[in-house]
C-alpha cells in the first residue's frame, strides 16, 4: 500500500492494469514498480458505470509477480483521491511519496480531477521521463481490458486469451453442490462466482482446474431445473480429490457448446462423456 513506502529512485509503471493483458504488459515493460488503484476508479467517480473486473486484487498481485515486478503500490481510491488536481497526483505521488525517474504509461491514460492529466502532462515535466505507449494490437484489433470482458461474457475464451497472453482464470473457494454431478458418475468441484468478477458465458468449457484437465459447466443446470443461482461445476479428468474449503483456479481454454436442457438423464450422460474426451484431446 502507498504508506508503506518511501521514495527511492523507481521506474513506475501507472495504471489500473485489469486482466493484465498484452496491453498492460508493454506499459509495465521496464518498470520495476506498478501503481494502480482500488477499487476501480469508475466505482468512485461513475458508481453505474463500474464494470465487473477481470481480476481480484489478489489476482492481478499475483499475476504481476508472475511478471517480475518487483514492488505493487495500491493506491486507496475515494472521492478525496479523485478530486486531486492532475499536478497534485504528480507532486504528491510520483515525486514525494515515491521519488519516480522514470513514469510508464498507457497513450489513453488520464488522472487527476475529471480525468483532466494525460501522458503529454506528464513527459512536460522534467523531473523525470515519460514513456508513452501506444495501443496494442491483435489481428487488428485493439487490447483493452473492456473488449476482454465482452469476449468472456460471450464465451470467447480462446480469443480471450489472445489479448490477454493467457487463458482466462477464475478462482474461488471449491463448495458443497447438490452432487448431482456424483451420481451421474462425473464428480465436480464447484466455485461459486464472484459478483464483482466476469463470469465466461453460460456453457461447457475445456478448461485446467489447478492445472488438471477439466470440464467444466458454467451455468445454472436446465435438465434439473434446480432453481440455483451460476455455479462453475468443474470434472476434474482421470483424478478424484476432496477440494472441499480450497481455493482452486480454473483456467479457460475453448468453449465446447451452449448450455441446454436435456430430454433425459442418459441423454445428458452421453453428451458429458464426449464433452470429457473432447476436453482431453484439447488439453493434451
Amino acid at each position: 500500500m502507498l504508506d508503506e513506502t518511501e521514495p527511492r529512485p523507481r521506474a513506475v509503471a501507472v495504471g489500473e492494469f485489469d486482466g493484465v493483458h498484452l496491453g498492460h504488459r508493454e506499459v509495465i515493460r521496464g518498470s520495476d514498480t506498478v501503481l494502480t488503484f482500488e477499487p476501480h476508479p469508475l466505482k468512485v467517480i461513475r458508481p453505474e458505470a463500474a464494470p465487473k473486473l477481470l481480476t481480484s486484487l489478489d489476482m492481478k498481485t499475483e499475476l504481476l509477480a508472475e511478471m517480475g515486478v518487483d514492488e505493487l503500490v495500491v493506491i486507496p481510491f475515494d472521492q478525496g483521491f479523485a478530486e486531486q488536481t492532475p499536478a497534485e497526483f504528480i507532486d504528491r505521488i510520483l515525486i514525494e511519496r515515491l521519488g519516480a525517474e522514470r513514469v510508464s504509461v498507457g497513450e489513453n491514460f488520464r488522472f487527476g480531477h475529471l480525468a483532466s492529466g494525460d501522458p503529454a502532462l506528464l513527459a512536460a515535466d522534467s523531473r523525470f521521463q515519460t514513456r508513452i505507449v501506444p495501443l496494442v494490437e491483435v489481428a487488428g484489433e485493439i487490447v483493452s481490458s473492456s473488449h476482454i470482458r465482452g469476449l468472456v461474457l460471450a464465451g470467447e475464451v480462446e480469443l480471450a486469451a489472445k489479448f490477454l497472453g493467457a487463458p482466462f482464470q477464475l478462482r474461488g473457494e471449491v463448495v458443497s453442490g447438490d452432487r448431482r454431478g456424483r451420481e451421474l458418475g462425473f464428480p465436480t468441484a464447484n466455485l461459486v462466482p464472484d459478483q464483482a468478477l466476469v463470469c465466461p458465458g453460460h456453457g461447457v468449457y475445456a478448461a485446467r482446474a489447478d492445472g488438471v484437465c477439466a470440464a467444466v459447466n458454467v451455468g445454472v443446470r436446465p435438465t434439473f431445473g434446480t432453481g440455483r443461482a451460476v455455479l462453475v461445476e468443474a470434472y476434474l479428468i482421470d483424478i478424484d480429490v476432496d477440494l472441499y474449503g480450497k481455493v482452486m483456479r480454473v483456467e479457460f481454454l475453448q468453449r465446447l457448446r451452449g448450455e441446454r436442457r436435456f430430454d433425459s438423464v442418459d441423454a445428458l450422460i452421453e453428451q458429458m462423456h464426449r464433452d470429457v474426451e473432447l476436453t482431453r484431446e484439447l488439453c493434451g
